[in-house]
């Protein structure tokens, strides 16, 4: 069934067709239909099912019609946990619409980088905005932005909103927001607290539920290596060398990290390149492209690369850095070992990080043997380990931590 007999215009359509979307998914095809009637929408959907497109078209299609404001107001607000899910939902909405006839002005914003650039992008205003609720609060009371004209409310991966601890950010944002607005609820689980969330929010939805597609068991050998911080560069290149590895996707924590060591690699007579949300568009869409036509041995790269990014038969992954959470480990080993395929997912481990990869093995429930390789045996000594609580994101509490903690001895309640 193609994607314009779900109602939507030949232009959207087609920029379906330009980003791979040959068919709708079974969440598509039941989505699309409902949000365009206008109903509010609650949705149990996975990662990869094709979610994005299931808001992203029908919302796009919506700006096309209806009043336009000068200057521009937020129209549309999409609502996700990371900053990695920002960065991709942006990108596809930008894909999307940039055959329209008008063509909407969509902004991206998350906390953990500078605000000022963020402030900058809004001063022309935005018609859709992309953000995690946190720093959503932020550009709300330095006025760079109301809230008072969306017609249209997505929560993305709303389960993660809530595990991540936004409840609190999502009240104060949902006060903000006009009471006659188009909910759409997207999230992959529904504990008690996701379904009290849903029921306060969402006016008589429709019910879309999509089941994990049956695949052919993935086959992903998993391997956990300790190694000295100061040796995992030539440890990667040694392994690369000697496994004969021909391609290599390595998940490093930040962009400069990616574009270091992607520099040391191919000044060690590898074909590496980076591949984060600091690069255009163009310049991911060409270095992901040139990876699938196995014209790169390795590519190094944020988790902005650990969910929606499909590549065929790609054998070996590489955590250089270990994820922030265990759920962002299974996105990362999850890019090898795709239908059916056999994988191997390497993590590197150091002293200081070994604590941390103890809770990603306890919550994934892995037992596996930290090796030592001849040549490669650690000599570092973790630091000493501060106070308790900093949780599996990093090992000091955030602003927002200190902020939650504060709130919760003002009124007696637990964090």
């Amino acid at each position: 069934m193609p994607f314009i007999s779900l109602g939507l215009a030949p232009t959207l359509a087609q920029a379906a067709a330009e980003l791979g979307f040959t068919a709708p998914t079974p969440i598509q095809l039941e989505a699309i239909p409902a949000v365009l009637s206008g109903a509010d929408l609650l949705a149990t959907a996975q990662t990869g099912s094709g979610k994005t497109a299931a808001f992203a078209l029908p919302l796009l299609q919506r700006l096309q019609t209806g009043p336009s404001h000068t200057p521009r107001r937020v129209r549309a607000l999409v609502l996700v946990p990371t900053r990695e899910l920002a960065a991709q939902v942006g990108e596809v909405l930008r894909s999307l619409a940039q055959h329209l006839p008008s063509r909407p002005r969509i902004a991206v914003a998350f906390g953990g980088v500078s605000i000022n650039p963020q402030l900058m992008a809004l001063r022309g205003g935005a018609d859709v905005m992309v953000a995690t609720p946190g720093r959503l609060l932020d550009l709300v009371e330095h006025n760079a932005l109301r809230l008072s004209a969306v017609e249209l409310l997505v929560l993305d991966e709303a389960d993660r909103l809530l595990d991540l601890g936004f409840a609190d950010e999502l009240d104060r944002v949902l006060a903000l927001l006009p009471a006659q607005r188009q909910n759409l609820f997207f999230s992959a689980t529904f504990p008690p607290a996701v379904e009290a969330l849903a029921g306060g929010l969402l006016r008589d939805p429709r019910r879309v539920d999509v089941p994990a597609p049956a695949q052919a068991e993935a086959v992903v050998l998993q391997r956990a290596i300790a190694v000295d911080a100061s040796r995992r560069t030539q440890l990667l290149r040694q392994l690369i060398k000697d496994n004969g590895w021909e391609r290599v996707l390595v998940f490093v924590a930040t962009q400069y990290a990616a574009e270091r060591l992607a520099s040391k690699l191919h000044h060690g007579d590898l074909f590496a390149t980076s591949f984060h949300g600091g690069l255009s568009q163009g310049a991911r869409k060409q270095a992901l492209q040139e990876f699938k036509e196995k014209r790169w041995d390795v590519v190094v790269t944020t988790d902005l690369a650990a969910r929606g990014i499909d590549i065929a038969q790609l054998p070996v992954v590489v955590n250089f850095d270990l994820p922030r959470s265990a759920v962002d480990y299974v996105h990362r080993i999850g890019r090898t070992g795709r239908a059916g395929e056999s994988g191997l997912a390497v993590s590197f481990v150091s002293a200081d990080t070994e604590a941390h990869w103890r809770l990603i093995e306890k919550r994934q429930g892995l037992s596996l043997p930290l090796e030592q390789l001849p040549g490669f045996e650690p000599t570092d000594v973790a630091a000493p380990a501060g106070p308790a609580g900093g949780g599996i994101k990093g090992k000091r509490p955030s602003k927002k931590d200190k902020l939650r903690a504060a709130a919760a001895a003002k009124t007696g309640q637990p964090e």
